[in-house]
C-alpha cells in the first residue's frame, strides 16, 4: 500500500520489560500541507497510596524516567525490490563499484541502510508467519493457504540467499579498492549483522510453525528455514565470528554483539534533538518585570516618606525599612504568580529534531508536564474509565493523582526525505520507567488465613497485592486544517517488583475534537 494513504499517526504500546512499558508512535505526513502538528497527551492516573505528587516527584525526575528516540521510519522495500529496484541500496553500491562514484561515507551509509530495509523485510516476514500459524487458524488452513504460504517461506529463503550473495559478492570485490580500515571493519560488522538478522527471523517463523503438523509436506518450509539458520552460523564460524548460540553457555558475547550490531547499523536512521532555552528566556523576563515592579512601589515609598519627613528622622528610617520589606515581598509574590504563569502556558523543555546527515532543522519538539489541578483531563478520557464501580467512585470520591505528559511535534514536510513510496515518516519511541511508582508499595506477597469446611482445620493461602495505575493517551494531528483525535487506554497491574502485566480497556480513533475539557481533576 502506498504510503500517500498510510494514517498520519500510528501507536503501538507494549511492555517492555518488567519496569518500563513504551509507545511507538509512527508520524507519517501526506504533504498535504507544508508542516503537520502532532499532539501526543499521557494521562497517569495514580492512587494516593503510591505517594506521587508535584513534591515526591518532581519535573526533573519524571523527566529522568522518560527515555525518548526519534528516528526516520525504515524505508518500506520487499526482498524481490531490493534485489531489483532502482532505489535499492544493493543496486546503488553495484553501481558505485562499475562507475567509481560514492565516497567511503556514502558507502558504509548505502551498506547500513540495506541492512535496514533487510531487517524490516524480514520483519515483516516473521510477522506474517506468526499470523497465518496461530493455533486457531491453523486448523482453517486449508490446501491452497497452506500452498500460498509455503509458497512465501521458500520465495522468502530463496530471496535472502541471494540478497547476501550479492551483497557478500560486492564485499570481496571492493576489497582490492583501497578502503580506510574503518570502512572495512564497518561492512564486516553489517554483513555480520545481516547474518545475524537471518538467523532471529527465521528461527522465529520456524518456531511460529510448531502448531503445524511435523510430517508431510508441512515439514518442508520449516527445513528450508532452518537450513537457511544454519548456513548463516557455519558461516559466521567460518569468519571465526563470536556471534553464535552456545546451547550450553550463557551467550553473554552473543548478547553483547548482536545489541552493538543493532545500534550501529541502525544509527543512520536516529535523529537528534537540539535543546533550546526558550522558557527559560521568557522566565527571566517576567522575573525583571517582577523585580521593576516592586521596585516601583519601594521608590515611590521613599520619595512619599522623603516628601512627608526629613531623612535624618526616625519616621523616615521606619517608612523606607517597612517599604523594602514590602518590596520584598512583592517581588517574590510576584515571581510565583509568573512562575506558575509559564509552567501554564509555556513548555517546560523544546529542542529542533535535527538530519544527523545535513545538519538541517525537520522541525521542532515541544515537552510539558502538569500535576494535580492543573491537570484538564477530557471527557472523552473520563468517560473511557467509568468501567466498573470502583472507577466510578473513585472520580470525587478517593483523592488520585493525575499527571499530564504532553509532547508536541512539528514537522516540515518540505525537508522530510522522499522516496519511491512517498514522503519518509518519523518513528518517536517513548520509554518510560515506573520504578518510582514502586517504592512505596506494601509486599507483593501477603498470607491470608483459610478455614477448611470440611475439618475446620486453620491454614494460610497466598495472596499477591498488587496496585492499578490507569494510562491514557489522548493522539491529535493537524494537517491542512484536518484536525483528528483519538484516545487509546491501558491498566498497568504493579506490585513492588514492578509490571506484571498490561490491560488495554479500550481506544475510541478519529473522534471530533474537544477543545476544552470539561473537568479538573482532584
Amino acid at each position: 500500500m502506498p504510503l500517500e494513504s498510510a494514517p498520519l499517526l500510528q501507536n503501538r504500546l507494549e511492555v517492555h520489560d518488567r519496569k518500563q512499558f513504551e509507545i511507538k508512535l509512527e508520524y507519517q505526513p501526506s504533504g498535504a500541507d507544508d508542516e503537520t502538528r502532532y499532539l501526543v497527551e499521557m494521562f497517569l492516573f495514580l492512587p494516593a497510596s503510591l505517594n506521587i505528587d508535584a513534591e515526591t516527584y518532581p519535573r526533573a525526575d519524571f523527566y529522568a524516567d522518560i527515555h525518548n528516540y526519534v528516528r526516520f521510519t525504515t524505508p518500506v522495500m520487499g526482498l524481490d525490490e531490493l534485489l531489483g529496484s532502482a532505489g535499492s541500496p544493493l543496486l546503488r553500491l553495484e553501481a558505485w563499484l562499475k562507475t567509481g562514484m560514492g565516497t567511503e561515507v556514502e558507502l558504509i551509509y548505502q551498506a547500513k541502510l540495506l541492512c535496514c530495509i533487510f531487517r524490516g523485510a524480514l520483519r515483516r516476514f516473521a510477522k506474517l508467519v506468526d499470523a497465518r500459524c496461530e493455533p486457531a487458524d491453523t486448523a482453517k488452513l486449508g490446501e491452497v493457504e497452506w500452498a500460498e504460504l509455503q509458497r512465501q517461506v521458500l520465495c522468502s529463503q530463496e530471496a535472502v540467499a541471494k540478497v547476501l550473495e550479492r551483497f557478500r559478492t560486492w564485499t570481496k570485490e571492493i576489497s582490492n579498492l583501497r578502503l580506510q580500515e574503518k570502512t572495512r571493519a564497518s561492512l564486516r560488522l553489517v554483513d555480520e549483522y545481516m547474518s545475524l538478522t537471518v538467523e532471529q527471523y527465521f528461527r522465529k517463523a520456524a518456531v511460529d510453525m510448531d502448531s503445524l503438523p511435523r510430517s508431510g509436506v508441512y515439514i518442508e518450509p520449516r527445513k528450508a528455514l532452518m537450513a537457511a539458520v544454519i548456513r548463516e552460523e557455519t558461516y559466521r564460524k567460518e569468519n571465526q565470528l563470536r556471534s553464535v548460540l552456545s546451547p550450553t553457555g550463557d551467550n553473554e558475547e552473543y548478547m553483547h554483539r548482536i545489541g552493538f550490531l543493532k545500534k550501529f547499523c541502525m544509527n543512520i536512521l536516529f535523529l537528534s534533538a537540539r535543546r533550546k532555552q526558550k522558557r527559560q528566556g521568557w522566565e527571566e523576563v517576567l522575573f525583571a518585570i517582577a523585580a521593576g515592579l516592586a521596585m516601583a512601589f519601594a521608590t515611590a515609598v521613599a520619595i512619599w516618606a522623603q516628601a512627608r519627613f526629613t531623612q535624618v528622622s526616625l519616621n523616615f528610617f521606619i517608612i523606607a525599612v517597612l517599604g523594602y520589606m514590602v518590596k520584598d515581598r512583592i517581588k517574590e509574590g510576584l515571581r510565583r504568580i509568573f512562575s506558575k504563569f509559564a509552567s501554564m502556558h509555556l513548555h517546560d523543555r523544546m529542542a529542533e529534531i535535527i538530519e544527523p546527515v545535513t545538519k538541517r532543522s525537520l522541525g521542532t519538539l515541544e515537552e510539558r508536564v502538569d500535576y494535580g489541578r492543573a491537570v484538564k483531563v477530557p471527557e472523552e478520557v473520563a468517560a473511557m474509565r467509568c468501567l466498573d464501580d470502583f472507577i466510578t467512585v473513585s472520580q470525587g470520591e478517593l483523592s488520585e493523582t493525575v499527571i499530564r505528559y504532553q509532547k508536541e511535534i512539528v514537522l516540515d514536510a518540505e525537508l522530510l526525505p522522499r522516496t519511491g513510496r512517498g514522503l519518509s515518516g518519523v518513528t518517536d519511541i517513548i520509554r518510560f520507567n515506573v520504578e518510582r511508582f514502586l517504592r512505596d508499595m506494601d509486599d507483593p506477597e501477603l498470607a491470608l488465613e483459610y478455614v477448611d469446611l470440611e475439618d475446620f482445620s486453620v491454614g494460610r493461602v497466598k495472596g499477591a497485592k498488587s496496585y492499578q495505575v490507569d494510562v491514557a493517551f489522548r493522539f491529535t494531528t493537524d494537517e491542512a486544517d484536518q484536525e483528528k483525535v483519538s484516545v487509546q487506554m491501558v491498566r498497568l497491574v504493579l506490585d513492588r517488583n514492578g509490571i506484571k502485566r498490561m490491560l488495554r480497556l479500550g481506544s475510541r480513533p478519529d473522534m471530533p475534537p474537544r477543545p476544552e475539557p470539561y473537568r479538573t481533576a482532584a
